[in-house]
């Protein structure tokens, strides 16, 4: 019996039929791509966990609590869950349209959350490939309402892949993907930001195995997300500035 993308994910999930189990083991053993396609599965839904899970411990307001008899925790993970689902599909589908903001999130985990979401996508890791990278880049600038350019990071060994439009707090945002020869994948996120003298140097964050360099630069924030050692990613922001920056 074929392994399907559907069966991965289910088996990720701990949802496939247990009879199957060792034959999709044996699949895996046997097929190293999707056996690191099931590993970034993994570790996309440890990351959702790490970013969001806190958020279900959140105390409700007085009002709320007095209107809402409290909910058994998988039911409110499972809302969250739904309203993040529903902002990607806004982002996707209905091309810039902003979702409900969820509260204050720092740039790094919002470029975290949008690089575990889109970097295990086999059939639409992009909206718009590199193929149409001047269409690409003239619409994601209309939609953040400044010069959006996509950097090309040949030198550091990967190549554009194409973008998305993605809802932002408040306002789009947009993510690049990159590639290098062994399918190694980069996010650079960026979205309108208010630039202040101390945030406007390069910081690093940890976000759940996702290593993340960000900064602000003029009207813009900049994070560039991946699985990569902090010193050979601090070269490739750097590059990523340089560019921006000629």
């Amino acid at each position: 019996m074929s392994i399907s993308e559907h069966d991965l994910q289910a088996y990720v999930d701990g949802q496939i039929d247990p009879a199957r189990v060792a034959e999709i083991e044996t699949h895996l053993a046997d097929n190293p791509q999707d056996a690191m396609r099931v590993e970034a599965y993994r570790k996309q839904n440890q990351t959702l966990h790490a970013l969001f899970d806190p958020t279900l411990d959140e105390p409700l307001s007085g009002a709320l609590q007095r209107r809402h008899r409290p909910r058994p925790q998988w039911q409110r993970y499972a809302a969250m869950v739904g309203i993040l689902a529903l902002g990607l599909v806004l982002g996707f589908g209905l091309r810039g349209v902003t979702a409900p903001a969820l509260g204050p999130m720092a740039l790094s985990k919002q470029a975290a959350f949008a690089h575990v979401a889109f970097v295990p996508e086999v059939l639409h890791p992009v909206e718009v490939s590199a193929k149409q990278e001047a269409h690409l880049v003239n619409w994601l600038s209309k939609r953040l309402g400044g010069d959006v350019r996509a950097p090309h990071l040949s030198s550091a060994g990967f190549d554009l892949m194409g973008g998305r439009l993605l809802p932002g707090e408040a306002g789009p945002a947009a993510q690049f993907m990159y590639q290098d020869h062994r399918g190694q994948r980069l996010t650079l996120y960026v979205k309108r930001e208010q630039a202040r003298a101390s945030e406007t140097a390069f910081r690093f964050a940890k976000e759940n195995g996702v290593s993340v360099f960000y900064w602000i630069d003029r009207d813009f924030g900049y994070a560039l997300s991946g699985d990569l050692p902090k010193g050979d990613l601090l070269k490739v922001a750097e590059t990523v500035y340089r560019q921006l920056n000629p």
